[in-house]
């Protein structure tokens, strides 16, 4: 995959990007009305992020809902890089987990890896991505997820759920491998090159706690495939059901071009922020009107390339009808980007509000989200042999 061409990592993404061509390069499948179809057929419903092909791609979502329908151990897995606070590019996939939990009825593994936040970030110290991890657990817990249901595991402090796993799944990946799908070269730390044996071995975890081979289902961003690809390829091997995916498209950034990143602060919405600070940055944001109000009524924007109208689309409009109507009306100038940007900063606030009381309601019931706190780790070695 060469960077001239699309720059899709784990690291780095660009959320307007050709994502028809981008399934191409990563050799996954787009999102049709049979999988959408099969999941209604359980769901009675479908999120409205599967209706706008917000989640657009995948890897077996077909065989994952046939599994379930068959009655079959299945299990879903998503994740976070705790290297900051939260921001909303990071709870879209969040929120459509949440709903498939709710629809499914099934238990949900969250991995926090604040290991890997700490070899990648130049000058950050692991007390601070540790601490990062129970921040961001807060917005897990402030989305409304089950407690009963939920299983949060922090890598330094739960690794001994994982390492066992990892370390099989360490002995079947070259490093001719893990430079190709995440580009390595010589001067990339050891910790880094390890890091993906434990990504990997968390959609193997399940199969590992319930004693029986679970279909694992994980809802993330594009970005993040690089992982489930080489998951799948050994699974088999190693005596576990692959992995499967759906994928989302990146919410942009309040700037041109990349994806909403804690690297841009200023391009980024926290969950943290004050809902007055939210709002300035929405109406500072980068838009795809004319330069003026009267070039803008006269010829008319571009929804496709503004920021404002994919955080519409993609999160802030449910209803497909108001969502077309405001499409419309920026495509013919009838709606100028002030007006715009005025109703997403007061939604962005609203919601920011009520976020944030159940995110401060949520520090006394993080303990009963721990995976630690529900599933005994492994035994140890010296625990069963006999004396």
């Amino acid at each position: 995959m060469a960077s001239d061409q699309i720059r899709i990592t784990p690291w780095e993404a660009e959320a307007f990007v050709d994502y028809d061509r981008l399934l191409k390069v990563f050799g996954a499948k787009p999102l049709t009305e049979y999988e959408i179809e099969l999941l209604r057929s359980i769901t009675k419903d479908v999120h409205f992020m599967l209706r706008r092909r917000v989640f657009y791609s995948h890897r077996d979502f077909d065989v994952f809902l046939q599994s379930y329908i068959k009655g079959m151990k299945t299990a879903l897995y998503t994740g976070r890089g705790p290297s900051g606070h939260t921001h909303l590019g990071h709870i879209l996939p969040w929120i459509f987990t949440r709903w498939l939990q709710e629809k499914l009825n099934i238990d949900l593994f969250f991995q926090m890896t604040d290991d890997e936040k700490f070899w990648h970030e130049e000058g950050q110290s692991i007390e601070l991505t540790n601490s990062y991890a129970y921040e961001n657990v807060l917005d897990l817990i402030a989305l409304g997820f089950d407690e009963k249901r939920t299983h949060i595991l922090i890598d330094t402090e739960d690794i001994r759920y994982l390492y066992p796993i990892a370390v099989r799944v360490a002995k079947k990946i070259t490093f001719s491998t893990q430079r190709s799908a995440f580009g390595f070269t010589e001067s990339t730390n050891i910790g880094m090159i390890f890091y993906p044996s434990l990504q990997i071995a968390m959609a193997f975890l399940p199969s590992e706690l319930y004693g029986e081979p679970t279909y694992v289902l994980i809802p993330a961003g594009i970005d993040q495939d690089p992982y489930w690809r080489i998951a799948r390829d050994i699974a088999p091997s190693m005596g576990y059901p692959k992995p499967t995916q759906i994928h989302s498209k990146l919410l942009p950034g309040l700037g041109p071009g990349g994806k909403m990143s804690a690297s841009k602060p200023e391009t980024a919405i926290y969950t943290t922020d004050p809902p007055e600070v939210a709002a300035k940055k929405v109406l500072r944001a980068y838009t795809g009107g004319q330069p003026t109000a009267e070039l803008q009524r006269k010829l008319g924007g571009n929804p496709d390339v503004c920021s404002v109208f994919k955080m519409f689309e993609m999160l802030f409009e449910e209803d497909d009808k108001k969502l077309q109507e405001r499409y419309l009306a920026c495509r013919t100038g009838a709606l100028l980007c002030g007006e715009c940007k005025a109703v997403l900063a007061e939604r962005v606030a609203r919601f920011l509000r009520d976020h944030q009381l159940k995110r401060e309601k949520a520090r006394d019931r993080i303990e009963k989200f721990l995976l630690r706190t529900k599933f005994d780790p492994p035994p140890l070695r010296s625990c069963i042999m006999k004396r």
